[in-house]
């Protein structure tokens, strides 16, 4: 998911930021589980949002506890589980492995080859598991390669493709939540996928490497790129709001109105709010 999903730091209390570093422990011990040692290496914070959202609206019994660990031998780490994370860790490897090829596909790297081939068995096991959500990654993957091989400048419909990815991956099990989950998916996927075509445009456009903003480069485009980034997140706080949720909500707010922003505010200086803001227990 590019890595926008991810908190910020400075304003959560300790005991949120306890909580959102216990949900990527539990993460990165469900991998290795599941997946084998080599899988720790596609962990990310992007599936904690997932663990944490989906985990707020279905409430599954957790399994609690600390331990050490290679990264961190010394001191004992907090950490949760449950069938979300079973859940998360086998959508974090579809993702790495369908990544993997599509960035050997488009830049003929050879490290991509070689981690797809690692990956390539674990994710024929997820997608038996989830033939939906796997399908749906990989035809919106081929669909954003279309795009680019024809060097269609569609911003809107390259998104689609990548909202279309996000909707299935958030969608655990069909219910009565999943079409408000497939909708809050589809916009949070349109957001992650403009904000990264405009952190990645100076450098595609001096590699010569397709991004549907290309006639954006050279200019000033702060103010138009944050409209609307704007506009996307407001839809997708739209479907977020309708969810039961309660557990974790500010840690989830603090991803979508906080987390979300700060690479874009780093590389397009503006009114982002200031980070004095009191911390919520």
């Amino acid at each position: 998911m590019y890595g926008y999903l991810v908190a910020d730091m400075q304003r959560l209390s300790e005991k949120q930021a306890g909580r959102y570093r216990a949900s990527y422990c539990g993460l990165c011990r469900t991998l290795r589980q599941r997946h084998g040692l080599l899988s720790q290496m596609t962990l990310n914070y992007d599936m904690s949002f997932l663990i944490l959202l989906l985990g707020s609206l279905y409430e599954p019994e957790e399994e609690r506890g600390e331990g050490k660990c290679l990264p961190h031998p010394i001191e004992a780490r907090a950490y949760f589980k449950s069938e979300i994370s079973d859940y998360a860790a086998d959508m974090n490897i579809a993702l790495a492995y369908l990544k993997c090829l599509d960035d050997w596909q488009d830049d003929g790297n050879l490290g991509a080859k070689a981690a797809s081939g690692i990956y390539k068995s674990a994710f024929e096991d997820v997608k038996k598991r989830y033939p939906r959500q796997c399908g749906a990654m990989k035809t919106a993957l081929e669909a954003l390669h279309g795009m680019e091989k024809q060097n269609i400048e569609d911003v809107d419909a390259a998104a689609a493709c990548f909202g279309m990815l996000m909707a299935e991956v958030f969608v655990y099990r069909e219910d009565r939540w999943s079409e408000v989950l497939r909708r809050f998916g589809m916009a949070l996927g349109k957001f992650i996928y403009v904000c990264d075509a405009c952190m990645d445009l100076d450098a595609d456009a001096l590699h010569g490497r397709y991004n549907p903003l290309r006639r954006y480069y050279g200019l000033d485009n702060r103010e138009r790129f944050r409209d609307i980034l704007r506009m996307l997140l407001g839809e997708c706080v739209y479907y977020f709001d309708i969810l039961p949720l309660v557990q974790d909500v500010k840690i989830l707010k603090n991803v979508l109105c906080d987390g979300l922003w700060q690479e874009f505010n780093k590389k397009y200086p503006g009114d982002e709010p200031p980070k004095n803001e009191k911390k919520q227990a």
